[in-house]
């Protein structure tokens, strides 16, 4: 088999320290609601050509304790303009910190990425895992 040329490039993502995401206190706590937010120009870096790489985000979430405050989550969101990081590691990485923040009652994170090469990749993860 081909040597990829990818081995090691993300060894580091689970331990990647990301900016706080900042949160405010969930009012209506006894309710269960849905938050969805849309981030439509989400970029990162491929790790192998270092060229962008562009999607949309969707994450819904049931807030329990905390809900998460948007500007810290824009800013969180601008730290990967320049990561190199695959798809899947993109979605699994914010969830991980996103779980860490707040913990929700259940979360929904869906990354739809542009087009490269002809594939379109979309990775979805829920949490707790269903």
């Amino acid at each position: 088999m081909k040597n990829s040329g990818y081995e090691g490039r993300q060894d580091g993502i689970r331990t990647w320290v990301t900016p706080t995401i900042d949160t405010f206190d969930n009012l209506y706590r006894d309710r269960e609601y849905e938050i969805t937010m849309s981030i439509p120009e989400f970029t990162c870096v491929c790790p192998k050509t270092g060229l962008p790489d562009f999607a949309t985000l969707t994450l819904t979430y049931y807030p329990d304790q905390k809900c998460i405050e948007l500007k810290s989550f824009k800013e969180y969101t601008l730290a990967f303009r320049n990561q190199g990081i695959f798809h899947e590691n993109v979605v699994n990485k914010m969830v991980d910190d996103i779980v860490a923040s707040i913990k929700p009652r259940k979360l929904k994170l869906v990354g739809v990425f542009n087009a490269r090469g002809g594939i379109k990749t979309t990775v979805t993860r829920n949490y707790p895992n269903t």
